[in-house]
Formats: structure tokens, sequence, C-alpha cells
């Protein structure tokens, strides 16, 4: 069984445009769910599973995100990967970002989706399916039919011995990729400069046989768009 990560990175970096006009003035980030910011539900979810340090990356009204995390008393050490300069992506703020994670590999969590533990806490049970031989990237997936607020097509189908598959041009796929990974610095090799999306890196990955799946057993939430906030919060008065 492997160890949990001791670092987390959180992509947070995003302009919000799908949470529009929630985010005119407020980074993503901090768009509240049950009276606490997104974030503060990953934070806190990254301590409960034993991380020690998170990465943050900002871009849009990110001087906001920094006096927010400097009040955030969660028990981790939080620095800050600074994209103020250009918005480097989700591919490009992990190599930004990469100096400032000392371990490997790590977790990398997208900043607007909340989830609920199933039979085991979801983040110490990932880090319990991977392997550093035969993996560079393990993706949480949640069946299509569970991902709650998620309207897409399903993002890849899982072989049996747990590698991931691209959609394609298949209609739908069963699973969603739930927004949280655990990475081996080895898929960030020879990336390029530059803005460029982790499906870049996830498509070398899967070429090499070397992109996995988990399957989450709990609840998770989309949370990208205002209407997304209500049936979220109504959804977890029930859970």
């Amino acid at each position: 069984m492997s160890p949990v990560p001791a670092t987390a990175m959180i992509m947070s970096a995003g302009l919000g445009t799908r949470m529009r006009p929630l985010t005119d003035g407020l980074p993503k980030p901090l768009i509240e769910v049950n009276g606490k910011a997104l974030i503060d539900h990953a934070l806190e979810r990254l301590s409960a599973a034993g991380v020690r340090k998170v990465v943050i990356n900002v871009h849009y009204l990110a001087d906001a995100m920094e006096t927010h995390l400097k009040s955030h008393d969660c028990g981790l050490e939080i620095v800050i990967s600074d994209e103020r300069d250009l918005l480097l992506e989700t591919g490009g703020g992990m190599v930004r970002a990469e100096p400032l994670i000392d371990c490997d590999p790590f977790f990398a969590l997208n900043s607007d989706n909340l989830w609920i533990d199933g039979a085991h806490d979801t983040l110490r049970q990932l880090a319990a399916q991977w392997d550093g031989e035969a993996m560079d990237a393990l993706l949480l997936l949640v069946p299509r039919d569970d991902a709650r607020n998620n309207e897409g097509r399903g993002d890849f189908y899982l072989e049996p011995d747990g590698r991931v598959r691209r959609r394609g041009q298949d209609a739908v796929a069963p699973y969603v990729f739930t927004g949280i990974q655990i990475v081996a610095k080895r898929l960030l090799r020879d990336a390029p400069n530059g803005p460029f999306s982790t499906n870049m890196l996830w498509d070398r990955a899967i070429a090499e046989g070397r992109c996995f799946g988990a399957i989450h057993d709990g609840l998770w939430f989309d949370v990208g768009t205002p209407a997304a906030i209500g049936l979220t919060e109504a959804a977890l008065q029930h859970a």
C-alpha cells in the first residue's frame, strides 16, 4: 500500500467563466457552497487525509485568493504558485508549480468539485491504489450516471486492468473525471513551455499504458455553474 502523498496541488487560477456573474468580482474557488468556500472544502479533505503541504496556483483576482488563504487555518502549509503574468492552463500550471512540489507522486485537484467519501476516505483510498512502477497518473472517476450536475458525455472507459481509454468518437463514455488525481513527476517530462492542457500529458501516458483510473464510491458534484450551487446544497442536506 502506497503512503498518502505529503503534498497536493489545487488548480485555482482559472477565470471561472461558467460561474459568471458570481465570478465577476470573486475567484471561483472562493464561491461558497453550504457556507464554505469551495477551496476550503478541498483543503479540509486534504488535511484529514494526512496531506501536509498544498501548492495553489493563482491568476484571476489573485490578491483575493491570497488574502483568503492567509486567513485559513487548516493545519496545512500553503504555498502560492503565481501565474499573474500569464494564465498557464492546467498542464502549464502544473509545470510552473513543479519546483514547489516536494514529493513524488502528488495529489492534483481541480477547485470546482466537491465530494463526499464513500466507505473509505477518498484520498487515502486513491493513494492505496497507486503503483509507482506502473503509473504516471491515477485519475479518480465517477460513473457518468452518478456525476451530479454534470451534463457531459463522459470522459473515459476503464479497461479490466485499470487503464483508461478516451471516449473518442463514441456518443458517450461510462466514466467522468472528477478533477482529482495522483500524478508522478515523470508525467511532466519534456512538457512544453507556456499554456497547455493536462490532456496532452494524459494522452501520452494513455499511449504508453501508464494512465489508470479508480472509481469513486461516494458522492461527487460538479460545481461549475451558479445553478449547480443550489442543487449541490439541496443534495448535501440529504447525504
